[in-house]
């Protein structure tokens, strides 16, 4: 299938690692001219060449003054900007009533403020030219709240209702907003979390439906899509890559 997305421009944060890389080496691999950022300059370097991306940005998410400039150099440099991806770390897992004051702040500014500090400035020359795809990778967590990942599973579900109500706003322009739900991916995060990917392989064979960890290509392939041409009538959509592991009707 022939995605549309030859030549045009594509931004993805947080792409020197995990899903954010094989989403921007899927969006590359489909012709765009991917811009790649991410808060470590020798990260995002060997990302960029790695998959042979147009452009390495460095730009840490929480660096909210800091976004409409990187918007600012990605045109500049490449061309109107049709794709936005923005992926971003996770807070820390913790007793839900042991955070702090500060944790919560820095979540918000994380996984809210720092993804629309860039959606913001992008919007307008989108709706003007009629054509943008904007797509948030959150989790699961957004639907299905995850045991000690409070800050994470408050925050990715309230992304999900402003994207709703983003979406409803531009739909006739040619804009669509959607949301990744990624489950147990294999990544250095889930590594983190259970101390190895073995040992997080040995879980999901008997939590996830699946039973077996994905892989960031396979929600890099979900994401493509629905930054394509072909996914224009898809949009305030949430799309679980989970392997059947949320619950939820």
């Amino acid at each position: 299938m022939d995605l549309g997305l030859e030549g045009k421009v594509a931004l993805v944060s947080g792409a020197s690692q995990g899903i954010g890389l094989a989403v921007a080496r899927a969006l590359a691999g489909e012709g765009a001219h991917v811009a790649v950022s991410s808060r470590s300059r020798e990260k995002i370097d060997a990302a960029a060449a790695e998959i042979g991306a147009a452009g390495a940005y460095v730009h840490d998410m929480g660096d909210l003054d800091g976004a409409p400039a990187l918007l600012a150099s990605v045109e500049s440099d490449l061309g109107p900007l049709a794709v936005l991806v923005t992926n971003t770390g996770g807070p820390p897992g913790g007793d839900p009533l042991e955070f702090t004051r500060e944790q919560w702040q820095d979540a918000h500014r994380e996984l809210m403020l720092g993804p629309m500090a860039l959606i913001g400035p992008a919007l307008p020359g989108m709706r003007e030219r009629g054509f943008g795809r904007i797509l948030n990778i959150s989790s699961t967590a957004a639907r299905e709240p995850i045991p000690g990942l409070m800050l994470s599973s408050a925050h990715r579900s309230g992304m999900l209702a402003t994207f709703r109500t983003i979406a409803g706003k531009v739909a006739a322009d040619g804009v669509t907003l959607n949301t990744i739900l990624p489950g147990r991916i294999a990544t250095s995060r889930l590594e983190h979390v259970y101390g190895s990917i073995d040992e997080a392989e040995q879980v999901a064979r008997s939590e996830v439906p699946a039973a077996r960890l994905g892989r960031a290509e396979e929600v890099a392939a979900a994401a493509a899509f629905l930054c394509s041409q072909a996914a224009s009538y898809v949009t305030a959509q949430a799309l679980a890559v989970d392997g059947g592991l949320m619950r939820g009707a």
